[in-house]
């Protein structure tokens, strides 16, 4: 049976995961709960290369939606993103954060040593190069891509279903050399980032959940911490920060 309460120990190595529900404490839907951003859109519409090759427009109509509601000014960093960013500043240790969140609010709360594994809402990319630029708010197959300068060939860069995530090479070297993983609001059911608790657990790492309620990978960890992103990082961060 998992524990919930983490005593305090050297750690050198840190790692932590974060899901969609650090950001639904920001006011972002969540991806598969109730009330979900893709509640009111089937994912195939507007999540896969074939619904891009299919309907581009209403791809281009959906990530403006989104990018416009992440950039408004009602959407802001938590406490808990920001607690993170003090634990990469502060910790003496090695820090890493690895995301499946597409938004940007881990960098406005300061947060630099940081891997988008999904990708990122406010980037875009050229379809022919591969290159990646900052997005606007709205663009859309009309748009001039920076590198070629052609209309066409840009497209948001988000990881879509039925394409590999960003980074993992980097993301499992990470994995493989560290003492203590966190998974932060996670719905342990997508992989693969639902399997790096088992990598964690072969390595001999600590393992810490943090979630409201109990997900499908909850039983995998030595530990699990119940409640909200916004109180349970903060107490993490005092924990990993505190003399001794």
């Amino acid at each position: 049976m998992a524990k919930d309460r983490l005593d305090y120990r050297h750690w050198h190595n840190i790692v932590v995961l974060t899901g969609a529900g650090i950001s639904a404490e920001s006011g972002l839907g969540t991806f598969r709960g109730a009330g979900g951003l893709w509640e009111q859109q089937r994912v195939e519409d507007v999540a896969t290369p074939e619904a891009f090759a299919r309907d581009p427009d209403l791809v281009y109509r959906f990530y403006n939606a989104r990018r416009e509601h992440l950039c408004g000014g009602e959407v802001q960093p938590n406490a808990a993103h920001h607690a993170l960013a003090d634990l990469e500043n502060l910790f003496p240790g090695n820090f890493a954060l690895v995301t499946q969140n597409v938004d940007d609010l881990h960098e406005r709360a300061g947060s630099t040593r940081l891997y988008h594994m999904h990708g990122e809402l406010m980037k875009m990319r050229c379809t022919a190069s591969g290159s990646v630029f900052d997005a606007p708010v709205h663009f859309d197959r009309d748009s001039p891509c920076s590198c070629c300068q052609r209309a066409g060939r840009l497209r948001p860069h988000v990881v879509w279903f039925g394409e590999m995530p960003i980074d993992m090479d980097e993301i499992y070297a990470l994995l493989a050399d560290y003492d203590l993983f966190v998974a932060i609001g996670t719905s342990g059911n997508v992989y693969p980032a639902a399997g790096f608790v088992q990598i964690a657990r072969q390595v001999g790492a600590t393992t810490l959940e943090i979630n409201p309620e109990i997900t499908e990978g909850s039983s995998l960890f030595e530990f699990q911490w119940r409640g909200p992103a916004g109180e349970q990082v903060p107490r993490l961060r005092d924990l990993l920060m505190s003399p001794g």
